[in-house]
């Protein structure tokens, strides 16, 4: 029998077993970090938990996930490895037990300040597969009395289970990515491969040769594109993608997009119409990553246009949330199209023919926006043109 904030011994370790199949039983990162977080504070009897994930690469720790805040803002704050609990752990692979972090000068007392939150105990042990630290699992203020070496022990047979789990699912995504990639890369490298048999040719024309060379010059950048967007995509399935929130001008940033799209409009013939009223005010999120969200939209609707064609930017305060808008007068996307333009690697058929594209731009906003609690929807009829519409919470916590 469980009683509120305590399981006894047997049953916490029957538990521990019943939990470790079950993170096995998804690859889905997002989902999985989730389970763990929630597991943690339940094996431990803690009122919260929250994992921190290591980048080897910028040698930084950042939030990725906890029970008790939105998962965007966690994923905003980098905590400094060399003066934090959780950099003491990363950098000596051991646990602690902390029964009063105001008495541990290694606690990150800024976090407070962030996440409005305040740790009084905590127990933390590092996540290791295959000898490499890939993050932090803390379990916050125990719910009754202190966090004893029992729980520090189960969570971290835990952890060891999780860290698998964690790894598991990153390697599945990678290799799904990179299958996709490999096969998305084919058609480029066999136009290469072609362009240069053709020009050891002696006896070809001048005409044609100079065609081929602009042929070998669009599909090289194709492939640069391609790997840019890849790798940001993989950022983003991984959960390395680090988020930096912060307040801004939504207008200024509405206003940066389309000061640098328009040249690009005029060029192709087509009017570029602002609309924005007065009152947009401020929002707290990654400044830069919903720039490029902005920036996708507006120039997806520069490519598939149709001649002397409009654009729109719109945006609007409604119900608590902000909606900005891109529309086109392009020749529309029908319904069954529709529900596959945020998958991977998809592109409308036909488009190819209109303009280059990696298939990836719109899966990354998705991503870019889920990660702010919003969604991105579409609403199209054919030829009348397309409207994308991204949805943000004003939410003052976010």
């Amino acid at each position: 029998m469980k009683t509120q904030g305590k399981i006894n011994l047997p049953r916490r370790y029957q538990r521990l077993l019943e939990i470790a199949r079950h993170l096995a039983s998804t690859l889905d990162l997002d989902v999985l970090l989730e389970r763990i977080v929630h597991a943690a504070a339940e094996l431990s009897g803690a009122q919260e938990s929250s994992i921190l994930l290591y980048d080897d690469i910028k040698k930084e720790l950042h939030f990725e996930v906890a029970t008790n805040m939105n998962q965007p803002l966690m994923r905003g704050i980098i905590v400094p490895v060399d003066s934090s609990l959780a950099g003491w752990i990363v950098i000596n692979r051991k646990p602690v037990i902390i029964a009063d972090t105001s008495q541990d000068e290694r606690h990150f007392g800024r976090i407070t300040q962030l996440t409005q939150i305040k740790t009084s105990s905590l127990v933390g042990v590092p996540l290791i597969t295959k000898n490499k630290v890939i993050g932090v699992l803390e379990a916050i203020n125990k719910r009754s009395g202190e966090f004893t070496t029992e729980d520090l022990g189960l969570l971290e047979a835990f952890a060891a289970q999780a860290a698998v789990a964690i790894e598991n699912a990153r390697l599945f995504q990678q290799s799904d990515l990179i299958s996709e990639l490999v096969h998305e890369l084919r058609t480029p490298m066999a136009s290469l491969s072609t362009a240069a048999h053709l020009l050891l040719r002696p006896d070809l024309p001048d005409e044609q040769r100079s065609r081929i060379v602009e042929i070998i010059h669009d599909e090289t950048f194709r492939i640069s594109d391609l790997a840019s967007s890849f790798l940001d995509l993989a950022r983003l399935e991984s959960g390395r993608a680090q988020f930096r929130f912060e307040l801004f001008d939504v207008r200024r940033l509405l206003e940066d997009c389309d000061g640098v799209m328009r040249s690009r409009a005029v060029e192709k013939g087509l009017n570029l119409i602002l609309q924005l009223p007065p009152d947009l005010g401020h929002l707290k999120g990654d400044r830069d990553k919903l720039k490029q969200v902005v920036l996708n939209l507006l120039s997806n609707a520069i490519k598939y246009n149709s001649p002397n064609g409009t654009i729109t930017l719109s945006a609007q305060r409604v119900a608590g949330e902000l909606e900005i808008s891109v529309t086109d007068t392009g020749p529309g996307i029908s319904e069954a199209e529709q529900a596959h333009l945020f998958e991977k690697f998809y592109r409308t058929p036909g488009s190819e023919k209109v303009a280059s594209g990696t298939g990836l731009g719109l899966s990354i906003c998705k991503r870019i926006v889920e990660a702010h609690r919003g969604r991105i929807t579409v609403q199209s009829k054919l030829g009348v043109g397309t409207t994308f519409t991204v949805s943000l919470p004003l939410d003052p916590l976010l």
